[in-house]
């Protein structure tokens, strides 16, 4: 009932930008926090960025400074926003969202997508 559909993923080289986005589809509500999370081979997931209904958001010091994370609540859909990209950034990147939809509370996660940093 509820998807999340990540695009924006690509290839650069070091230094460069890319703008992921995350549309929320289905029978909902009002979508909660927000959170980008990416995951490299062979380490675990972890949280890149998140922001909460009111607007604040979070990041750990591997990104501070260069990604920012935003929403448009008319769209449905949050953003990542990624300048002066390293080669350790390189990774699959997921959405994750909770919704408040016609079947209660839900965590939801997208499909992934990849980004590679690499000269």
């Amino acid at each position: 009932q509820v998807q999340l559909v990540e695009s924006g993923g690509g290839s650069v080289q070091p230094g460069g930008s890319l703008r992921l986005s995350c549309e929320v589809s289905g029978s909902i509500f009002s979508i909660n926090a927000m959170g980008w999370y990416r995951q490299a081979p062979g380490k675990e997931r972890e949280l890149v960025a998140h922001i909460r209904s009111g607007g604040s958001t979070n990041y750990p010091d591997s990104v501070k400074g260069r990604f920012t994370i935003s929403r448009d609540n008319a769209k449905n859909t949050g953003y990542l926003q990624m300048n002066s990209l390293k080669p350790e950034d390189t990774a699959v990147y997921y959405c994750n969202a909770d919704i408040w939809g016609i079947g209660g509370n839900v965590n939801s996660w997208g499909q992934g997508t990849q980004v590679t940093v690499s000269s």
